[in-house]
């Protein structure tokens, strides 16, 4: 088996809860070298409770998580943060004191390999500004004087920082204006050339579309569907009953 057909996130049976409530029924899921994945769902279908469970965010969780060959079904969200496993929040939290630059410092990791020893991608500030423009031109801003997308921005590239071998991306185009949604398309599908591989939780279908290779549909907090993301598309049964609003 070659590296591109293993997996290097893989979650089975896992579940979660928030206090005594049960969020998510035996999630299982998988995400391979260069692919981007979606996870799809409505509001409130468990998509970000899925990352939080995987990085380790919940008290409370249960079931297999493999990250690069490592087990981490239980440790603390720094574990896999060092593994190389980047997690940027649907909230955001950049630091609203620092400058651009700072933040992105804030951020930084050795650079990392793959199991074959051949380099996997590494991000200094000067990539991260031709990737992001906008924070190419702001660089000694602080994060509080930036737009909702432009933090947006900031919080992806500082997650890059980390030289990440997959990125959890919790909602990425929610609340962005169009432009900005535009842009993240954009920059998804580069760091997709780069080797990075992406598992987004989203509920905009013409942003999954444009990004996604595969996808899983979640319904109170249970994978209902799993196909490709052209085969997703082109199901309207699945989307009318999982997806629309």
């Amino acid at each position: 088996m070659s590296m591109t057909d293993q997996a290097l996130l893989s979650t089975q049976s896992l579940c979660a809860w928030y206090g005594a409530a049960q969020i998510l029924y035996d999630v299982d899921l998988e995400v391979r070298r260069g692919e981007v994945v979606a996870l799809m769902g409505r509001n409130g279908a468990g998509k970000s409770t899925t990352l939080k469970a995987i990085i380790g965010m919940l008290a409370k969780r249960r079931g297999s998580v493999r990250f690069m060959g490592h087990d981490i079904s239980k440790s603390e969200p720094h574990v896999a943060a060092r593994l190389g496993l980047g997690f940027v929040p649907e909230d955001r939290r950049v630091f609203t004191d620092l400058t651009v630059t700072e933040n992105l410092e804030v951020g930084r990791q050795a650079a990392r390999s793959w199991s074959d020893g051949s380099s996997a991608p590494h991000w200094t500030p000067e990539r991260l500004y031709q990737l992001f423009p906008n924070l190419g031109e702001m660089p000694n801003r602080p994060g509080g004087r930036m737009s909702g997308g432009e933090q947006q921005m900031l919080t992806v590239a500082r997650t890059l920082m980390g030289n990440p071998y997959l990125v959890l991306l919790d909602e990425p185009s929610e609340g962005v204006a169009p432009v900005i949604v535009e842009q993240m398309a954009h920059m998804i599908n580069a760091l997709k050339a780069q080797g990075v591989s992406i598992l987004l939780s989203e509920q905009n279908m013409h942003f999954a579309e444009l990004v996604s290779d595969r996808a899983y549909v979640l319904e109170k907090g249970q994978i209902r569907y799993e196909a490709t993301m052209a085969e997703l598309a082109a199901n309207d049964e699945v989307r009318r009953t999982y997806l629309s609003v």
